[in-house]
């Protein structure tokens, strides 16, 4: 590919937000590409591990437009790459991959979109790259001493590895309940989380999270304490598997480690316990060096954003990269409010530019 193509918008990512803001685009009449660095459809999702289940039925689960198809009790992971896969089918997104974004640059007539495969010329950018990109492990003094396994979650795929082993896995999200479940079956295991984990009732799923989501920004922004029980996104779903893990006795967690040394770890009390493997499910931080040249980036690696517009250039969207983004942005569950706004004043900024 060779040349300069040129599109109103350009999206970076064709992951879950990228086909929401490509469906919102289309119903929109708005020109726009999306290019996606995968070789294949479904963003994140492939990646994860085999066992994984969504926490929220797959109604509540949904991109704009078509309901994801029924599962068998809580979406897998093949579920969810299925629904996504189709839903690019079905409203025949113009996607091209695999399309490597090296950099975005100004220019006077918009961005110009550099890529591995050549450059695009937008007048607006919308940047849906998603948070899962960049694996982050918390820095513990020895880590790099420490000779057994280390692997995060994002590079775990079943238990069978650990069988017979003895096994740390560290952070006391959703993910971390659900693969100290599965590990816990074969493995010797001792679960590390920052505080105590919090569960939600058995009848309670990931429903109620983004519901107390949506109540928090509400009344914020009417000023007044939202009238919810205490809770957030991270709370855990008692999913069937961690259900089995409570009946079993294992969800039980320890306050963190001092330190690594070679044979396991060290706990502020000076006690020692060998471990075999380390699992690290302590999440991500997303990759936002395609936008360095554009300079909108914090100390802190991440970009100012006035409802998901960058605040130093104003024909930069972020989307899907968690609440400062849009409430609940990074589910498949609050995707589609985030993607509608965006593209709402998206419209707004590319209508008053043609006056």
């Amino acid at each position: 590919m060779s040349g300069r193509i040129l599109r109103d918008m350009v999206v970076i990512g064709g992951g879950q937000s990228g086909l929401a803001a490509g469906y919102f685009l289309r119903r929109n009449g708005i020109d726009f590409e999306i290019l996606d660095a995968n070789d294949r459809p479904g963003g994140a999702w492939p990646d994860a591990w085999d066992s994984l289940r969504l926490f929220s039925p797959a109604p509540m689960s949904s991109l704009p437009g078509w309901p994801m198809p029924p599962a068998a009790g809580y979406p897998s992971r093949d579920h969810v790459v299925d629904y996504l896969t189709q839903y690019e089918q079905r409203y025949s997104l113009p996607i091209q991959r695999p399309v490597r974004v090296k950099g975005i640059l100004r220019s006077a007539d918009g961005l110009l979109v550099r890529t591995d495969r050549g450059t695009w010329l937008a007048r607006a950018v919308i940047s849906a790259t998603g948070g899962a990109s960049q694996p982050y492990i918390p820095p513990y003094s020895g880590r790099a001493l420490f000779r057994g396994k280390q692997i995060h979650s994002s590079a775990y795929r079943s238990a069978d590895e650990f069988a017979g082993q003895r096994v740390l896995v560290v952070g006391g999200g959703n993910s971390g309940a659900q693969i100290l479940a599965e590990v816990s079956g074969v493995a010797d295991t001792a679960w590390v989380t920052q505080k105590p984990p919090r569960f939600l009732p058995d009848d309670v799923d990931g429903r109620a999270l983004f519901e107390r989501a949506t109540e928090r920004v509400r009344a914020q922004m009417e000023g007044r304490e939202p009238d919810l029980p205490k809770g957030s996104l991270g709370d855990i779903v008692m999913v069937p598997s961690v259900r089995e893990a409570r009946d079993h006795d294992v969800l039980h967690s320890l306050r963190p480690f001092d330190r690594f040394v070679g044979d396991g770890v060290v706990w502020p009390d000076g006690a020692r316990t060998a471990v075999d493997a380390v699992i690290w499910c302590t999440g991500f931080r997303p990759d936002l060096s395609h936008l360095a040249h554009l300079n909108v980036l914090e100390a802190n690696g991440g970009v100012a954003v006035e409802h998901g517009r960058s605040t130093r250039e104003p024909r930069l969207w972020l989307l899907g990269y968690g609440d400062w983004t849009g409430t609940a942005s990074a589910t498949l569950a609050g995707i589609t409010r985030s993607a509608r706004d965006t593209v709402h004043h998206i419209q707004q900024f590319l209508t008053l530019g043609r006056t």
